[in-house]
């Protein structure tokens, strides 16, 4: 994959050339100081991935993923090494096109190898949704379908542009939406509390990170919030699970998906936004063959609104 950096600190772009140069496929093309830079680098020669800071003189990374994915679109990961000081800015690049974000890797502490995996991981998953991979594809389990509640349920899987989507949709939904929504969005667990305060801030709805063993509810956006999967259980609470372990995507869209398909008996809806590899897909299908209505990116709040309105 063709890679650029753009950030303003030799220690941080140097920590990102030795991560690159633990997988050789990996090809550093170019290196810009701050975003006005990047801007015309990317006209110039636009890479498969942009590896890009948020914190810089002249244009910071939220204002320059805007102009390149206006003017020279392409993939772009916001690395940071003050993510937590700075999550809204994070989500505001995201809602300009930004794909995910991970921290900048630590130089000469610990493992170098184990301080450039969360990176390379990343990059991966970005090869995976620009179509350089395929995604082994997991066995659906069958399912059963068993009664848990007649309430509503829109539930909700996105990845890589996701948060970008979910804004757009949460905004075009009315603040007294009746049907309880979960969402599970790949985003790390250290990301996600800033995630839920972001989609609310700029939808308008009460977004917070789901509970270990409460229940989807009206008038509330919850939010898979740990690295491991959310499932719904037969008795209609939410439980986190690591199993199963094999899944790339943590949290998983399927897991969630097929745990729906078995145990909700209400009305409700699977919205696939944005996927990752094939994540998503798999989960939507058996939401399908149970009888739910389900729907994938186009026009998806008008169809919400004709489903759930009386």
């Amino acid at each position: 994959m063709k890679i650029a950096i753009v950030n303003d600190m030799p220690l941080a772009v140097e920590a990102l050339r030795r991560a690159l140069a633990f997988e050789p496929a990996h090809q550093l093309v170019w290196v810009a100081a701050n975003g006005a830079e990047a801007v015309q680098r990317c006209a110039e020669y636009t890479p498969d991935l942009i590896l890009m800071d948020l914190l810089m003189p002249i244009m910071d990374g939220v204002e320059a993923t805007r102009r390149i994915m206006a003017d020279s679109p392409c993939a772009i990961v916001i690395v940071t090494g003050d993510s937590q000081q700075n999550v809204h800015r994070v989500f505001e690049a995201m809602g300009h096109g930004a794909l995910d974000v991970v921290d900048t890797p630590a130089l000469g502490v610990g493992n170098p190898a184990d301080a450039a995996a969360p990176l390379l991981r990343k990059i991966t998953n970005i090869g995976w949704l620009i179509g350089e991979r395929n995604k082994h594809e997991r066995p659906a389990p069958a399912a059963q379908r068993a009664a848990v509640s007649r309430k509503s349920l829109v539930a909700i899987g996105s990845s890589a542009g996701g948060p970008a989507a979910l804004e757009v949709l949460l905004k075009a939904l009315p603040r007294h939406f009746a049907p309880a929504i979960v969402l599970v969005q790949h985003v790390d667990e250290v990301f996600a509390a800033g995630m839920a305060e972001w989609l609310g801030s700029v939808s308008g709805h009460t977004v917070r990170l789901a509970r270990h063993g409460e229940t989807p509810q009206s008038g509330t956006v919850l939010l898979a919030g740990t690295n491991h999967h959310l499932r719904l259980l037969k008795d209609g609470t939410l439980a986190y699970t690591a199993e199963p372990v094999n899944e790339i995507y943590r949290p998983s869209i399927d897991v969630f998906f097929e745990s729906v398909a078995q145990y909700w008996s209400g009305d409700a809806v699977g919205v696939l936004l944005t996927g990752m590899g094939r994540d998503g897909a798999q989960g939507l299908k058996l939401m399908r063959q149970q009888g739910y209505v389900t729907v994938a990116l186009d026009a998806i709040a008008p169809r919400l609104l004709e489903i759930f309105t009386p």
